[in-house]
């Protein structure tokens, strides 16, 4: 019977795997009636496609038709935005937005502004609603999702034809694929990315292929239940103990290591999300997508990532971050953003327009899985200690010593605590 899809929660720094590199930039300037402060994310890679350049577009054509308005923007690098924004809380003097990874831990402490006291009702209405759930603390929405994703399986279309296999739906039909790459000397049949970087993301793939997850349909921590346990075990016994995930120990095998080793034409198959496409394109590696096998069949629900905006009350300016949101979160905005970065709208107006759009057809398997993704478990600020151990602790369940339920009831134990302390 097909899981319900639990969908309480919020995202952690860098919650869509993206990592751009850049320091922090100012946009704006000048005099104004109001001046607005915005600290953004950088989902560039590059000078050439930061995000500077687009809230730099977005920002002059608001400000043409809003002239007692500025806005100020200040773009920092994934590693570097959540930091810069907890210095400036902390100092109090907080940016009057922020579009970051995580916004749990200020709207508990009452320094947000709800969502419903900033935005225009069709612009609230207009979020997809599984993300208007999870940007809620106690069934308030303070959190509004800027940017989404999904993961779907790519595998090598070369060498699994080299390798007379076929694309899996099921854990079985993956392991026998895997086995039939390592035949063929394939260094990477299956690749698994337990590493620090991201592993509570490949984690959480998995435990929801298995019918299983990092919480129960109320919220509750499962990490340690029979279904967790069930899908670990087999991990370690069928991939990883027959030899089937790399030369790298899972536990030591980051997200962007394993990207790059399947652009490298390295890998057979793995989870990945919207940017290995671009990756794989650019090194000339022809690939296939499906989505998520599952223990039994094809997983009923994969994992959804999302960032996040928010609004701090301590400048005041309510109507005036309101009605710039409103502008920020139009269909055309949303559109642009979303196809500069590969990243998936967070808005139904703009899916819509995406699903019925040829040029966003290589983002139709991730549009596709969206409505029944489920995010992190995280609508409360337990996520940041749990997400810190699986990321610490998930690859020793699945090394040669390991023991699949000793590891996941540390980690119950730690979610408990964590929970406790609330």
């Amino acid at each position: 019977m097909q899981r319900q899809v639990r969908t309480r929660a919020i995202a952690v720094v860098s919650a869509l795997g993206l990592t751009g590199v850049l320091g922090g930039c100012g946009l704006g300037g000048g005099s104004s009636d109001v001046t607005l402060r915005l600290v953004a994310a950088d989902y560039g890679d590059s000078a050439a496609n930061s995000s500077k350049k687009y809230w730099a577009g977005l920002v002059e054509r608001y400000e043409a038709e809003h002239p007692d308005v500025k806005i100020d923007v200040d773009v920092y690098s994934w590693n570097d935005v959540d930091r810069k924004v907890k210095e400036m809380v902390d100092a109090g003097d907080p940016p009057d937005m922020a579009q970051i990874g995580a916004y749990a831990d200020y709207a508990a402490e009452g320094e947000l502004y709800k969502a419903g006291d900033l935005l225009s009702i069709p612009v609230q209405a207009d979020f997809l609603s599984q993300l208007t759930t999870a940007g809620e603390v106690n069934s308030v929405q303070y959190g509004m999702p800027f940017a989404s994703s999904t993961r779907v399986l790519f595998y090598n279309k070369k060498l699994f034809a080299e390798a007379g296999a076929t694309p899996p739906q099921t854990w079985d039909e993956l392991a026998e694929a895997a086995e039939a790459l390592d035949a063929k000397g394939v260094k990477y049949p299956y690749a698994l990315p337990l590493g620090p970087e991201e592993a509570q993301a490949e984690t959480m793939q998995w435990l929801l292929s298995g019918d299983g997850g990092y919480t129960d349909l109320m919220g509750t921590y499962t990490i340690d239940s029979a279904q967790n346990v069930e899908t670990f075990s087999w991990l370690k016994d069928e991939l990883v103990g027959k030899g089937l995930t790399g030369p790298v120990a899972p536990g030591k095998l980051d997200r962007a290591a394993a990207f790059a080793a399947f652009a490298a034409g390295d890998v057979g198959m793995l989870n990945g999300h919207p940017s290995l496409m671009e990756m794989a394109k650019e090194k000339g590696v022809e690939f296939g997508m499906v989505p998520t096998p599952g223990i039994d069949g094809v997983s009923p629900v994969t994992l959804g990532v999302a960032d996040w905006m928010m609004a701090f009350k301590k400048n005041g300016h309510r109507d005036q971050v309101g009605d710039f949101l409103d502008f920020v979160y139009s269909e055309e905005n949303v559109l642009d953003f979303s196809r500069e970065y590969n990243l998936l709208p967070v808005t139904t107006s703009a899916s819509r327009t995406m699903a019925a759009s040829d040029q966003d057809k290589d983002l139709k398997p991730f549009l596709d899985q969206l409505t029944t993704s489920e995010l992190y478990p995280v609508g409360n600020t337990s996520w940041a200690a749990v997400n810190a151990a699986v990321k610490k602790q998930i690859g020793k369940a699945v090394a040669p010593n390991g023991s699949p339920a000793g590891v996941l009831g540390g980690l119950q134990a730690t979610a408990t605590r964590a929970e406790s302390r609330e």
